[in-house]
């Protein structure tokens, strides 16, 4: 066994051991420790309550750095304001993770010290809870991103209160901005952080905020903790009290849960909770029911895998891919046919239909609801085979009433509905076994836009969870390739394929062929459009020509009916 380190003085070096905490020192020997100076002065006062020890922090080894914008902060405010960061912050800062965003807390005047400090950065300033003392400051970094402070006042008459009225220890640490290397953590949230501990901060934590069972399911899938024995009970006792929080703060913890690592982990833990009829009530229906071959599993299970498969293509597909992750040939497949589009992949599944949430997200929301509608479909035919004939429209429809319920914007709800209803779309394609034809590729981008790249990735997925190991070589392979046609069209042939630049317009038909406004005008673009997409028509005169033909052949039908 290695010996402690010797101080400069010759002595064993006690305070090693005290890293991150307050210590209270007589005639050299630590006496108290604590999370804070009162707690290590209360710890001393207990065995030595005559005398008067000094108070200090020992610092951890490396020091923590929470984000370069305090020191700037800190230098905007007297040395005399208390102010403290708090939070995620200063948990990430300690597990070395990047921080994205700043929580602080003070006495009193949030919102006056959020105007201070957003006129000083230059930064946006909101007033989010005037009677709570509640602002906002968002800065916007030279690399485009954003990085938002939250200033709030004390909940409680001190610090220390403000902490204990959080949700899990391993948040419930600050650090004043004047003193970024003095640690302030009164619950033992540190020692919670480096054991992997997931424990809540009071017994009423989960009542008091119900949302608060979905933040420890993210926290434990996110940080790869465990949840305290007492706080799991606390958080399974909870969940009846679901219906009391907003739908949009269902919704925003729900988002972070869909975007982490292990969403299919997360919706386990749902439904080990009993949460899932609170969160998304449609999905508990799919258990039990059964599939016919290939699929091996129930509905349920089928799309739980289904969303754990679509994380693994999206990751090989991503630019920060790493081939010794993943040693899975379907997998190294997608990478060799599909990889040349990882900027073009990686960009789209950044794109944001709402600010605050990602297509990512909702990709995995509609993985989840992809097959919702089967238990309303279920049928067995004679052969003893299970059918799920329309289940594609049924589900569309519950997921449109669920992003509705979710409070998800216009644009969300029909890119959802959109997946969910269009998800077969390129399996079907695969299984003609033929490559899909110019005219079959448009017609799948036209009814389903943007959503069509998300399917794509959907349907590998779906692929992947149906067959398991069975899943031939070559009915992989092709379906592959098809999906590489697809997306070569929209990504590479957009104008050519996908959606052609208009040749003529309504005034044209109007002028050219003596049309009066109405459908017939509309329908007929259409037509010229398809048939720019499959070569049939490359110029102004064609498109004439053809929309003449069309005429003409729909007055014969009128006529000989």
């Amino acid at each position: 066994m290695a010996e402690p380190e010797q101080g400069l003085n010759g002595q064993w070096d006690e305070r090693s051991s005290y890293a991150g905490r307050w210590v209270a020192c007589l005639g050299g020997r630590i006496v108290g420790q604590g999370g804070t100076p009162q707690q290590a002065l209360r710890a001393a006062q207990a065995s030595r309550f005559k005398e008067t020890p000094q108070i200090t922090f020992v610092d951890t080894i490396p020091p923590f750095e929470i984000h370069p914008i305090l020191e700037r902060i800190a230098s905007l405010l007297p040395q005399d304001q208390a102010i403290y960061v708090v939070g995620g912050a200063v948990r990430d800062a300690l597990l070395r993770r990047p921080v994205q965003e700043l929580d602080f807390t003070l006495p009193e005047g949030a919102i006056r010290t959020a105007r201070k400090i957003a006129d000083s950065l230059e930064g946006a300033f909101y007033v989010l809870d005037k009677d709570r003392d509640y602002g906002r400051v968002i800065l916007f970094q030279p690399e485009g991103n954003r990085l938002v402070l939250d200033f709030a006042a004390f909940q409680g008459d001190n610090l220390e209160e403000d902490l204990e009225g959080r949700d899990f220890t391993i948040n419930a640490m600050a650090v004043d901005v004047h003193h970024l290397q003095e640690l302030l953590d009164p619950l033992g949230g540190g020692a919670d952080l480096y054991s992997k501990h997931l424990r809540a901060c009071t017994p009423e934590a989960f009542t008091a905020d119900p949302v608060r069972v979905l933040r420890g399911i993210r926290f434990a899938i996110s940080l790869g903790f465990t949840a305290h024995a007492e706080t799991k009970e606390r958080m399974r006792a909870a969940v009846d009290l679901l219906p009391e929080v907003s739908a949009e703060r269902i919704r925003d913890e729900l988002f972070h849960l869909l975007e982490s690592d292990q969403p299919a982990a997360a919706m386990r833990a749902l439904d080990y909770l009993h949460a899932m009829p609170y969160v998304l009530p449609e999905l508990p229906s799919m258990k039990g029911v059964e599939q016919s071959p290939p699929h091996n599993s129930d509905v349920w299970e089928h799309s739980l895998d289904v969303s754990k498969k679509l994380h693994d293509v999206l990751s090989v597909l991503l630019p920060a891919y790493n081939p010794e992750n993943y040693a899975n040939l379907h997998l190294g497949v997608i990478s060799h046919r599909l990889g040349r589009y990882r900027e073009q992949i990686d960009s789209h599944l950044k794109t944001h239909l709402n600010q605050d949430r990602s297509i990512r997200g909702l990709l995995f929301l509609a993985a989840l609801y992809h097959d919702v509608g089967k238990p309303d479909t279920s049928q067995l035919d004679q052969d003893g085979r299970i059918h799920f004939y329309g289940h594609e429209e049924i589900g569309s429809e519950l997921a449109l009433e669920r992003g509705s319920d979710l409070q998800l914007s216009n644009p969300e709800i029909d890119r959802l509905r959109t997946i969910v209803l269009n998800h077969m779309r390129p399996i079907w394609l695969a299984q003609k076994g033929n490559h899909p034809s110019r005219r079959a590729i448009y017609r799948y981008f036209r009814d389903t836009g943007p959503a069509g790249v998300d399917i794509c990735w959907l349907s590998l997925a779906d692929t992947l969870a149906t067959f398991g190991p069975t899943l031939p070589a070559d009915t992989w392979a092709h379906q592959v390739e098809v999906i590489r046609m697809l997306l070569e069209a929209y990504w590479e042939n957009k104008d050519e394929i996908v959606s052609p630049p208009a040749l003529i317009n309504g005034n044209d038909l109007i002028g050219e062929l003596g049309l009066k406004p109405g459908p017939i005008i509309g329908q007929l673009l259409a037509d010229i459009q398809e048939a720019q997409a499959t070569g049939l028509v490359g110029n102004r005169r064609q498109a004439l020509e053809l929309a003449s033909e069309l005429l003409n052949q729909a007055q014969s039908d009128l006529e000989s009916d």
